[in-house]
């Protein structure tokens, strides 16, 4: 048995099992969650944190590993699912992305 990780899309809910210890930004994409932006998903850094564009949010956040999750960690921003294993029960926030990685405003 895996670890459930549930992924928020679109205003929708759907839990995934996961494998214990597997790189979020993986999983995602191997089940069709689209963690890029309309460019990004053809051109990005391949999952080895250097272009900032598989952003997502998660609660709770893990302890960051690598130096831009850090950062975000510290200014409030999305974390790189590159970046994340997978040790414990997850809500993954998909982020409406246009042109790179940038995240659209949040609607209130």
């Amino acid at each position: 048995m895996g670890v459930p990780v549930t992924v928020v899309a679109d205003g929708e809910e759907t839990t995934i099992d996961v494998e214990r210890g597997a790189n979020l930004r993986e999983e995602l994409l191997e089940r069709g969650f689209p963690v890029y932006g309309t460019i990004s998903q053809y051109a990005n850094c391949g999952g080895r944190g250097l272009c900032s564009t598989c952003t997502v949010e998660v609660d709770p956040a893990p302890e960051p590993v690598h130096w831009h999750d850090a950062a975000a960690v510290r200014f409030g921003y999305p974390r790189l699912s590159c970046c994340i294993d997978v040790e414990e029960p997850l809500t993954v926030r998909l982020l409406d992305k246009h042109v790179w990685g940038q995240v659209l405003p949040r609607q209130l």
